[in-house]
């Protein structure tokens, strides 16, 4: 078993060396400039990679670059090989990155939120409070009373005392 890191480090050089390769090694037209890798990940045994992509386009140009990548298959596990220098040459796994699907429906929950609350704004704009503004008794007007009461048995006191 290798260590965490050493497969961290054989990932990282595994996702470089596959898009290189595919930028500039590989002439297949189904594997244009529209596929990108976007992760890569190894088994910790280091026998298998799988690698995440995605492709930017529809879902026939998915498919197509589906099929290229899997022709491609052994052409970049020698560049791998070649470049990591490693016993055991991993098997590549290509599989389809799901991120920009769950990036769209995260899109479209949001849409869906912010027109609830412009819908909610709408119908509060002109609301107004079920009973008073403020439903709270303000200590201020306690103490108000209070004082008044007090002066005035100040007085009769001083008035007293004053005789």
């Amino acid at each position: 078993m290798a260590d965490n890191a050493r497969a961290k480090r054989l990932a990282d050089l595994i996702r470089e060396v596959v898009a290189k390769k595919l930028q500039r090694g590989i002439k297949d037209p189904r594997l244009g400039s529209h596929v990108t890798i976007t992760d890569t990940r190894v088994t910790g045994d280091l026998r298998e990679a799988t690698v995440f992509y995605t492709v930017y386009g529809d879902d026939a140009q998915r498919a197509e670059a589906a099929a290229g990548l899997e022709s491609a298959k052994g052409v970049l596990r020698s560049a791998v090989g070649a470049a990591a220098g490693v016993k055991f040459t991993p098997t590549l796994t290509f599989v389809a990155d799901a991120l920009p699907d769950t990036a769209k429906t995260i899109e479209d929950l949001l849409d869906k939120a912010r027109a609830k609350d412009a819908q909610v704004r709408e119908v509060s704009a002109g609301a107004t409070f079920a009973g008073d503004a403020d439903p709270y008794k303000k200590p201020e007007e306690d103490d108000d009373e209070d004082e008044s009461d007090d002066a005035s048995d100040g007085d009769e006191t001083g008035g007293d005392a004053a005789k």
